[in-house]
């Protein structure tokens, strides 16, 4: 996030979902869709505090968990960076991705979506 001023967080007080938990989940979100790929840099705990109007200690939990989780990398007085990655695809990962998707399919189909339906589903999630 580190030179985008925009972040695109609504925050839901009302929700039964702790704050932390849904600032966390946005974070994979962003992530995983590519918003920010590993290596960019994440806003400081107070600038993200400050844009969401939450408390800074839970920006910092959030900051802490992921990094514990392997998905992000503090650097001392330079900041958090979504973490670099060596590891590439496997074909155990491919095949297992694919028979998760022909099942996501199977069930997709019993529920009566096409796979148009499944792909536009899939784009709207990516592009979110």
């Amino acid at each position: 996030m580190g030179d985008r001023a925009e972040i695109d967080l609504q925050i839901n007080q009302a929700s039964g979902i702790p704050i932390y938990v849904q600032l966390k989940e946005a974070i994979k979100h962003w992530i995983l869709v590519g918003k920010y790929p590993p290596g960019s840099q994440l806003p400081t705990v107070r600038q993200l505090a400050v844009a969401l109007k939450i408390n800074p200690n839970t920006v910092a939990r959030v900051y802490s968990e992921l990094e514990s989780e392997g998905v992000l990398a503090t650097r001392q007085g330079r900041g958090t960076f979504v973490k670099e990655t060596d590891v590439l695809p496997s074909d155990a990962g491919r095949k297992e991705l694919k028979a998760r998707l022909e099942q996501l399919l199977k069930t997709a189909y019993e529920l009566g979506y096409s796979v148009d339906d499944v792909r536009e589903l899939i784009d709207e999630i990516v592009s979110s």
